[in-house]
This record gives C-alpha cells, sequence and structure tokens, in this order.
C-alpha cells in the first residue's frame, strides 16, 4: 500500500536541499536517510533521501542526485510516496494510519447509526472523520478522545459521544448575557 508521506515544498540554498511538509507522524521512519520514496508525478521519482534535518522548525531533505538549487526548485509539490504493508500498526497504541479509519462505521455510544468515514482531514489542530451519512449528507467529527470514545479495528466501527448539535440541530445555546427586561442600548 502507498502512503503520501510529504509535499516537496521550496529549494532551501544552493546545495540542493528541499524544505518538505511532513505529512506522516512517524517523519523519523519514513523519512530517514536511505529511505526510497516513490513520487507523484513519477517522472521526478524515485528520489532516496541522502540527509535530513531541522532549520527553523521545518524539515529539510537532500535526496542524492540533486546537488544544486536548479535540481531541488524542479522538485518542487513533488508528492513523497512510502510503500508499506498494509497490516503495519503505528508505534504508538492509540495510534492509527488512514487507511484503517477508512470506511469504519459511526455510532454514537446507544449505538445509533451516524455514517462512514470517507475521509480523515488532518488539520494543524486536529484531525477531523469525514462522515458519510445514509441520506448523502457529510458531517465532520473531531477525531478527539472526548468525542471519539472508542475505535474497534475488529468490527468495523468507531463509536462518538457527540456534544450537542455536533451530528444533530440540538444545539446548546449558551448566552454570556442574563436575560433581563433591561434592554440599553
Amino acid at each position: 500500500m502507498q502512503l503520501v508521506v510529504a509535499r516537496i515544498g521550496r529549494a532551501h540554498g544552493i546545495k540542493g536541499e528541499v524544505t518538505v511538509e511532513v505529512r506522516t507522524d512517524e517523519p523519523e521512519r519514513r523519512l530517514a536517510p536511505g529511505a526510497v520514496l516513490a513520487t507523484e508525478p513519477a517522472s521526478t521519482g524515485p528520489l532516496t533521501i541522502e540527509s535530513g534535518r531541522v532549520h527553523s522548525g521545518r524539515l529539510l531533505l537532500r535526496f542524492e542526485g540533486v546537488a544544486d538549487r536548479t535540481a531541488a526548485e524542479a522538485l518542487r509539490n513533488t508528492l513523497l510516496i512510502a510503500e508499506i504493508d498494509p497490516d503495519e500498526l503505528p508505534e504508538e497504541e492509540d495510534e492509527y494510519y488512514d487507511h484503517q479509519l477508512i470506511d469504519l462505521d459511526v455510532v454514537t455510544e446507544d449505538g445509533t447509526e451516524v455514517g462512514r468515514i470517507t475521509e480523515i482531514s488532518h488539520l494543524p489542530s486536529q484531525d477531523l472523520f469525514i462522515v458519510e451519512r445514509s441520506d448523502g449528507s457529510e458531517v465532520m467529527i473531531p477525531f478527539v478522545e472526548e468525542i471519539v470514545t472508542e475505535i474497534d479495528l475488529a468490527e468495523q466501527k468507531a463509536v462518538i459521544a457527540p456534544p450537542p448539535g455536533l451530528i444533530d440541530d440540538r444545539a446548546e445555546i449558551a448566552s454570556s448575557r442574563e436575560e433581563s427586561g433591561d434592554d440599553k442600548a
């Protein structure tokens, strides 16, 4: 199975280094020196990582055969793709690969069916499940332990405890202004 692990950004310096937008929770494993990665577009690869370092909070990589800024800039916006065993599990117990979560049924703690996970959206603050409901509509569910209480890969389901308004129209509206008879303008 192939997974996108990074996207190449702009060239850095004059010796062929590039910035990368990391798209894996395991960059030290997937983007290590010696790793051979497929690319999209395929014509730019495969690429072998020669070295990597962090500079000002960004990961910089150098690839074998990419020796100058011009060659590095030609790789901009290329996706880096790692080949992984579909049965491989993340190192941490409560972590999951996207392919393990896609197509899981989503149910509430009382067993009410919500829908099926069709996509995982990775945002800076948290990940979101994009869930397709039986009527074709979509609902976004934050992948946080307060809401997603259980992932059961054997049963192919994700159990959620949604706050009011997340999957229905019963939102609780809280006002910081008390109800009073004074309507001052």
